[in-house]
């Protein structure tokens, strides 16, 4: 017989509907974390002692392995604005920790903001996210969510609290290390809520006071790789009995620093009652003890394995107090470093591997004579950003000199140096085609013509312009390559080996959520999203 089309039309108005199947629920609460100088071999290197906060992030999220920055520097404000915009310099505007501002003659750093005042301490000057052009994950769920929404950024350094969390953040707080207390500005407020003052009012950073550092195993590595137990278990530090600056200052460059931070973070999860509101809460946690101490001690110092073992029992602490606060089950988690570091030249050159170190000054000196050889005497720099130089434009046009050649004849001498990898001019960062050098297209990444320095200076693999300690800020893959984990609602766990950026963060978290990708945002979305 045949059905005719009215036939199927009335006897599909028969049948029961088919509904579509009900939204998975979002996270709670999304907890954005950092350990500052975290380089992905930490990972790996101190893995078979990991028990708690990494051991779970490692056995239970979703591990890429092969993530790496997608900037150049990579350095701590760069690294956090990418965090959470998902962008590069090029484009939100974010070009170092700090630049020489042509408008206003003066040395700038990410979020120094002369408009607003330090809210906390002993006052002073305070500091906004107005410099980052880009908006972040926490604003695009700002500007859709729903009114009960909160946003919050902590650290120990204020651009590290600032830039992850975002312009419409209702706050962001760091630590002064002149007064020991957890401060703000007034950009987020006109003053401190009363749990941040009884926190700061309590011994959480003082008591530390003549405190010794003890290995949290009693083992330290010994020369040949293997571990070797510490005579007596000594301590790595003992801290200064007198409170003031230099206590602070010794205190957070060790792991107390990290203890006191985890304590502030969980007041901030328990009296702001992130991950009960109606909509996605967002807290963004920067850990900066680990890079203060990396700095002056390097890599494969003993100390340095000790630090990452107490992140792991800080990382741990934290994420038991975020199941507490939002609930089983009700949030996720990002884990990620905004760089690495260099080893110390002197333990690579025990091994017969090329390392050194240079004179920055040497550097500049040898752009002063070019350019003093070419156009006459004059004051040539007016201020840089690590091994990137500001020219005096005004003084190249009363020579009636050209600036891409002045540059060019800079970079040319610069070039001649014997610790010098590559030479990148602005006018070749701005016009030429670098898609084939892989060294030039992370530097073009990094350019913003604004705030763009005239010459950018790599030096070779391995070396640093210091007289001691070590550092990061270059495109070679030990400062480049960091771990990127998820974990959490709405993730599908396991080991991921493919090549991702750290700029791939925040449209991931952005496509789970199901809010707008941030407006800066190069990265993609990476296959961990459950279906």
């Amino acid at each position: 017989m045949k059905i005719t089309r009215r036939w199927l039309l009335a006897l599909s108005l028969l049948l029961p509907a088919q509904s579509a199947p009900p939204a998975a629920p979002k996270p709670k609460l999304v907890v954005a974390i950092i350990v500052d100088q975290f380089r992905y071999d930490y990972m790996t290197r101190f893995d078979a002692s990991y028990q708690d906060g990494l051991r779970k992030l490692h056995d239970s999220g979703a591990f890429f392995t092969d993530a790496h920055e997608a900037h150049f520097p990579t350095v701590t404000a760069v690294g956090h604005a990418a965090f959470m915009t998902g962008s590069i310099p090029a484009v939100d505007g974010i070009v170092g920790n700090e630049w020489y501002d042509r408008e206003t003659g003066k040395m700038v750093t990410s979020v120094s903001d002369d408009a607003t005042k330090l809210v906390g301490g002993n006052g002073g000057t305070g500091s906004s996210p107005r410099r980052l052009i880009a908006s972040t994950l926490g604003d695009e769920i700002k500007a859709t969510g729903t009114p009960d929404t909160e946003v919050i950024g902590i650290s120990l350094k204020d651009r590290a609290a600032i830039l992850p969390s975002g312009h419409a953040a209702k706050a962001a707080y760091w630590f002064d290390h002149e007064t020991g207390q957890f401060v703000t500005s007034t950009y987020y407020m006109k003053d401190l809520p009363a749990w941040v003052q009884a926190f700061n009012k309590s011994d959480a950073a003082s008591k530390y006071a003549s405190a010794r550092w003890i290995p949290v195993d009693g083992f330290a590595p010994a020369a040949a790789g293997s571990l070797a137990q510490l005579s007596g278990a000594q301590p790595y530090r003992v801290l200064p009995a007198v409170l003031g600056k230099p206590y602070y200052e010794a205190m957070i460059a060790t792991p107390y620093g990290n203890d006191m931070l985890e304590a502030f973070v969980e007041q901030a999860l328990k009296e702001e009652h992130l991950g009960q509101h109606s909509g996605t809460d967002v807290l963004t946690v920067s850990f900066s003890s680990n890079d203060l101490l990396g700095h002056q001690v390097g890599p494969d110092a003993p100390e340095v394995r000790d630090m990452c073992l107490q992140t792991d029992r800080v990382l741990g602490r934290l994420l038991r107090a975020v199941e507490a606060e939002s609930g089983a089950g009700n949030y996720v988690v990002v884990f990620s470093s905004d760089h690495g570091v260099a080893p110390k030249p002197e333990e690579l050159t025990k091994r017969g591997i090329p390392a050194g170190r240079f004179s920055r000054d040497q550097v500049y000196q040898t752009i002063e004579m070019a350019l003093t050889e070419k156009y006459g005497p004059g004051k040539w720099i007016l201020g840089s950003d690590e091994l990137a130089p500001y020219f005096d434009h005004d003084l190249l046009r009363q020579k009636h000199a050209v600036l891409a050649d002045a540059q060019e004849i800079a970079a040319e001498a610069v070039r001649k140096l014997p610790y010098i990898f590559r030479v990148y001019t602005g006018a070749q960062l701005e016009h030429e085609n670098l898609s084939g050098d892989p060294i030039g297209k992370l530097l073009q990444r990094g350019y913003y013509r604004d705030r763009a320095a005239d010459l950018f200076i790599i030096q070779k693999p391995y070396w640093l312009a210091s007289k001691e300690g070590t550092s990061h800020g270059t495109p070679f893959s030990y400062d480049t390559h960091v771990p990127i984990i998820f974990l959490g609602r709405g993730i599908r766990a396991g080991r991921y080996d493919e090549n991702v950026r750290t700029a791939d963060i925040a449209p991931t978290l952005a496509a789970l959520l199901g809010v707008n990708t941030p407006s800066g945002s190069v990265g993609r979305v990476l296959p961990v999203i459950e279906k």
